[in-house]
């Protein structure tokens, strides 16, 4: 028999072929796919190679405040959000803009304490407040009253008849 050059080839792994399981991981994955260094995306966050590091291995998360950045820099936001609630949507949107729950009270012209109600799940009472939520989540109004009737009736049953029916839903 003849001598043969055989060669073998495989496919190599890239090190960003990984399904992400924490916020440090798919941070840790897109940075590796768009080929950046640590310092490189620590300019992006204004903080330090160390910070990221961080992040990457666990230690540590994002602020609240970073979290625009971090979506736009991951290009969707890592968090898996399926919202069934107003309180819900109302904590996503203000994630998505990086607010705490006294600036958004403020940009919307309510006490801060009001919103936090509202994201622990409390009912919206007035008109006003509906029209104001509605719009700061791009929805109707209709969605936010039936939203609000369904919640009542949850935590009240049959006991007490919904209080805050527009003259509509008579």
């Amino acid at each position: 028999m003849p001598f043969v050059p055989v060669t073998l080839k495989s496919l190599i792994p890239r090190v960003y072929d990984f399904e992400p399981q924490t916020l440090g991981e798919h941070i840790l994955k897109r940075r590796l796919f768009l080929n950046m260094k640590q310092i490189e995306v620590a300019k992006l966050f204004n903080v330090t190679h160390f910070t990221v590091g961080n992040w990457e291995n666990g230690h540590a998360e994002p602020k609240f405040c970073q979290t625009p950045i971090l979506i736009k820099f991951l290009g969707y936001d890592p968090v898996n959000h399926s919202p069934n609630s107003i309180a819900e949507l109302l904590y996503i949107k203000r994630r998505e803009l990086g607010w705490t729950q006294r600036v958004a009270a403020r940009n919307l012209g309510v006490d801060p304490c009001t919103w936090s109600s509202w994201e622990c799940g409390g009912t919206i009472m007035t008109h006003k407040h509906r029209r104001l939520v509605a719009s700061f989540l791009d929805i109707t109004e209709g969605v936010i009253n039936e939203k609000m009737k369904r919640q009542w009736n949850e935590r009240h049953g049959k006991q007490k008849p919904y209080p805050y029916l527009m003259k509509s839903d008579t």
